[in-house]
This record gives structure tokens, C-alpha cells and sequence, in this order.
């Protein structure tokens, strides 16, 4: 046995693990161990595996960007509890309900918000369902189309900056640039940040959102009636000062987080860490914080967090086992032979991860297939940054795909008694073809991803 075929045996056995449903961590940490271990055994190792692990355990827990997430997570997780997302969705369904479609509009601009002022997939998703799907399902809206706006608006977390998915990919692209220098022999690039990352995915965010916003539209007019106005009397356009008493604290924490990541004036980690105290001071404002909610959003932190870093962990172990087997040359052989090149190699990479997506999380696929495809496409000539963006877009599908994408399962625990998953799943097959579609614009016109760094870093 080779130690190539060792090495994509390991990486189907953990596919089929992880597709069974074992905690993600162990199983890829569990995975990485075993083999290494085979490997050793059969003296069809390159390293010693026991001698390399702690090195990059220990060389993940001091990435200083990737204490952001932790911070990101409790600044989502406080405007979460303390009902700010609430106020807003009921603010912006009084101003556009009595408009065919208002309801779907009033979705996609509260999720966009929700995004830029968290970033939290699962807590955007199950507030607008709690909200948001009851009220669609009154006023007569397809539950098709209800829960698909809902499910696509939640996801735009994983794209609209401040995103935790930027973070991770910032810390991965780092040491893939080094290793994409190494095969070309030149010099390794300045490194893309997560401040890179989180400029070059603005205007991708935005263009998605007013390609769901356009769906919305186009379905009011070939489609009127599963999207159609308010008819309750009692519903009156909100007030100026309700509006903005509902607007203003998520807009006021995108300024500060955002604005101060893109105009220099912090790190992400620094900024985050701000986002935090803010989204505290909003809370005490709306007079929701107390020690029962400081104590729940501290808990919650600590379990999303430690998923998280478990997860890199894991992955961490597995790709330097796989490495170790050799198979990332055999990958990177592989893809700088296909017929058409550069393009071809890209268009495999997108596709495997587009399909993974149907089974895997995006923190799984960050950590171990981008580690071994992404060295190469980058020394095929791709733009570090563009990439990167190009693979948040990407894995934000995953969170629509089913059977296992996490924004159905969120919306099918809070959905009403009688909804139908069927109605789920087909829902979010437009909006996964949008997402299909703006990935194949950036494509086409790589400068929607590269005009604003360029503009504010240049």
C-alpha cells in the first residue's frame, strides 16, 4: 500500500463518518490519529505525527485573529436575547406590509441588518421563523416562498462582514500563500487578512441582497398571489420615532464594528471586542441585560466557541496527517493536469465544495479541504482575496442544501405545527440557483470583489 492511496482511504472513511452523524471534532481528530498511526506502523509516514500535533494545537490557540470569533459570537448572541432583531422585524413588517411582496422585502432587509451586526446564522434564522413565518403564513404567502426568503435572508451572516466564516478563512489563507509561494518558488504575497476579506466581501454581500430583493419582485409579478399584501386593518405604518428606535441600535453597532475594521482605525479582533461592549450597552438600553441574560449569553458563547475550536483543532490534525500521506501532491498533480488549466482546476474545487456542502458544515470544509486545494489554485495564478471571497459565497450555499443544511434544520425546529418539510426544501432551491448565479457574476467580474480593497488599502 501506498501512502497516497493511505491518505484518500482516511479522507473517505472520515467523509462517512461525519455523513453518520459522529460529533465533527472527534471524528476528524479521531480520524487523523488512527491513521497516523496505520501509517506509522507501516513506516509510510513522512513525519513524526506525536512530535507535530502539539506544535499545531498550540499554533491555532495563539492565532490572535481567531479570538474575534468568540466576541463575534457574544455580540450575536446579546442582540439576540435582549430583542433587538424582534423590534426591527416587527418595524420593518408595519413599513412595508401593506405592499405586495412587503412582508418578503421587510425579510431580506432585516437579514442583511442581522448580518452586519452579528453574523450569527442560527440565531438571524430562528428569531425570523419564531417572527417572521406565522405572520407570512397569515397574510397568505406560499409556504414555499416563505420559508425559503427566511432560510436565504438568515444565511447572509455568512457573507455581509463582520463574518465568522471571513475570520477562519483569513487564518487559513495566511499559511496557504506560504505554501503557494513554495511550489512557484517566488515570493510569498502580502497575506490576506481578515480586514482584506471583510472589503472584498461587501459588495458581493450587497449584490446578493438585491438579487434576493429582485426575486422577491419578480415574484410579484408572475407569481402575485404567493406573495401578497397585509389585509389586517390594524397594521399602520410604524411611527418616525419607532423606526428609528427599531433601526438605529443595529446600524449604530455596523458603525462601530464595521466602519472601524474597513477605515483602519481597528483590527477585526479589536473591533470585535468593541461589538461586544456595544451590543452589552444596547441591551442595557432596552433594558434587557440582567445577570439571568449576562449568565445565558455566557454560556452559549462557551459552547459555540468551544465547537468551533474543537473543530479547527480536528481539522488542524487531519490535513497534517494528510499531508503527511502525501495525497495533498497528489491533488495538486491532479489539478495542474485537467484539460483547460487554471479554470478547470477552479471550476472542480467549487463543485467538490458545493457538493460537500450538502453533508458537511462550512468550518469542516474551511479547515480541510482549503488547506490542501488552495495552495495550488493560488499558485494557478487566482487572487488570494478573490478566492477567498469566492469560498464564503460558496459554503453559504451549504447552509441552504439539503438534507443537511443547517438554516432548514433551525427553521424546521421553530416553524409552525402542520408545515411541511417538503415545503422547506423546496423553497430554497431559487435562492440556492441566486447564490449559483452571483458566484458566476464574481467569476465574470472579479473587480466586485477587488474595487473596495483596492480603493481603501491601495
Amino acid at each position: 500500500m501506498t501512502p497516497e492511496l493511505l491518505a484518500f482511504i482516511m479522507f473517505g472513511v472520515t467523509i462517512v463518518i461525519l455523513i453518520l452523524g459522529f460529533p465533527v471534532a472527534l471524528s476528524l481528530a479521531g480520524s487523523a490519529i488512527l491513521f497516523a498511526f496505520i501509517g506509522d506502523q507501516l513506516d509510510l509516514f513522512r513525519f513524526a505525527f506525536l512530535n507535530l500535533s502539539p506544535t499545531r494545537i498550540f499554533s491555532t490557540m495563539k492565532n490572535e485573529p481567531l479570538v474575534a470569533v468568540p466576541l463575534f459570537v457574544y455580540m450575536g448572541v446579546v442582540l439576540q436575547r435582549s430583542d433587538i432583531a424582534g423590534q426591527l422585524l416587527e418595524s420593518m413588517g408595519q413599513l412595508f406590509g401593506k405592499m405586495r411582496g412587503g412582508l418578503g422585502y421587510s425579510v431580506v432587509i432585516v437579514g442583511a441588518l442581522l448580518a452586519a451586526s452579528t453574523g450569527i446564522v442560527g440565531a438571524t434564522v430562528v428569531t425570523m421563523g419564531l417572527m417572521s413565518l406565522p405572520v407570512m403564513l397569515k397574510a397568505g404567502y406560499n409556504p414555499k416562498v416563505a420559508s425559503g426568503i427566511i432560510c436565504a435572508s438568515g444565511t447572509l451572516g455568512q457573507i455581509i462582514p463582520p463574518s465568522i466564516v471571513l475570520v477562519l478563512l483569513a487564518s487559513i489563507l495566511q499559511g496557504v500563500n506560504e505554501e503557494a509561494a513554495a511550489m512557484t518558488g517566488n515570493l510569498a504575497p502580502d497575506p490576506v487578512t481578515a480586514i482584506d476579506l471583510f472589503a472584498g466581501a461587501l459588495v458581493p454581500g450587497l449584490l446578493l441582497v438585491g438579487l434576493y430583493l429582485g426575486w422577491v419582485f419578480i415574484l410579484t409579478l408572475i407569481r402575485p398571489n404567493d406573495v401578497p399584501s397585509m389585509k389586517d386593518e390594524s397594521i399602520h405604518a410604524p411611527t418616525l420615532g419607532t423606526l428609528l428606535r427599531a433601526v438605529l441600535p443595529p446600524l449604530i453597532l455596523i458603525v462601530l464594528v464595521l466602519g472601524s475594521i474597513l477605515a483602519g482605525i481597528a483590527t477585526p479582533t479589536e473591533s470585535a471586542a468593541v461589538g461586544a461592549i456595544g451590543a452589552m450597552l444596547l441591551a442595557l438600553q432596552a433594558k434587557k441585560l440582567n445577570l439571568k441574560l449576562f449568565r445565558d449569553v455566557g454560556l452559549e458563547t462557551v459552547k459555540v466557541s468551544s465547537m468551533v475550536f474543537l473543530i479547527i483543532i480536528g481539522a488542524g490534525l487531519f490535513s497534517t496527517v494528510f499531508k503527511g500521506f502525501g495525497g495533498d501532491d497528489v491533488i495538486a498533480e491532479f489539478l495542474r493536469h485537467l484539460p483547460g488549466g487554471a479554470f478547470s482546476a477552479l471550476l472542480l474545487v467549487m463543485l467538490l465544495m458545493f457538493f460537500l456542502g450538502f453533508f458537511l458544515d462550512f468550518i469542516e470544509i474551511i479547515y480541510v479541504v482549503v488547506p490542501i486545494v488552495g495552495p495550488i489554485l493560488i499558485a494557478l495564478g487566482y487572487d488570494p482575496l478573490w478566492l477567498g471571497v469566492m469560498i464564503a459565497i460558496n459554503l453559504q450555499t451549504s447552509f441552504l442544501t439539503p438534507p443537511f443544511g443547517f438554516a432548514l434544520f433551525y427553521l424546521r425546529g421553530v416553524a409552525p405545527k402542520g408545515f411541511k418539510t417538503s415545503d422547506l426544501y423546496a423553497g430554497v432551491l431559487p435562492f440556492i440557483a441566486i447564490q449559483v448565479l452571483a458566484l458566476a457574476l464574481l467569476w465574470t467580474f472579479p473587480s466586485l470583489v477587488t474595487w473596495l480593497p483596492n480603493l481603501l488599502f491601495s
